[in-house]
């Protein structure tokens, strides 16, 4: 009687846990980097959402952001132009501080 409750309840648990959504759309952690003149304003985004576009908030047309530091646990695509477009990216994976001549406006988490 008890092995089978405790069974039933194993397989409840189990049951919780996968109809429950989680947080597995978003990636845990930070991704900093600065903007503006050297030694810059530094500006980031925690746990940001995965598979979206992400429009680095400080960086303009003129003056894009710079030494992305990516902390969270997702691998960063760092894109030289806005909404994550154009032919210049960096992948940057997970814990991976670059310096200042890494340039970009947007990024996406996988």
């Amino acid at each position: 009687m008890v092995l089978r409750r405790a069974v039933i309840s194993a397989v409840g648990a189990l049951s919780l846990m996968v109809a429950i959504p989680s947080s597995a759309n978003a990636a845990v952690g930070e991704f900093l980097y600065s903007t503006g003149p050297l030694p810059g304003i530094p500006a980031g985004i925690a746990d940001p959402e995965s598979r979206v576009c992400h429009n680095l908030y400080g960086a303009t047309e003129t003056d894009p952001a710079y030494a992305p530091k990516n902390l969270t646990n997702a691998t960063a695509t760092a894109f030289l132009d806005f909404d994550c477009a154009g032919d210049t990216y960096y992948v940057i994976a997970p814990g991976r501080v670059l310096g200042n001549r890494l340039k970009l406006r947007s990024v996406i988490f996988s």
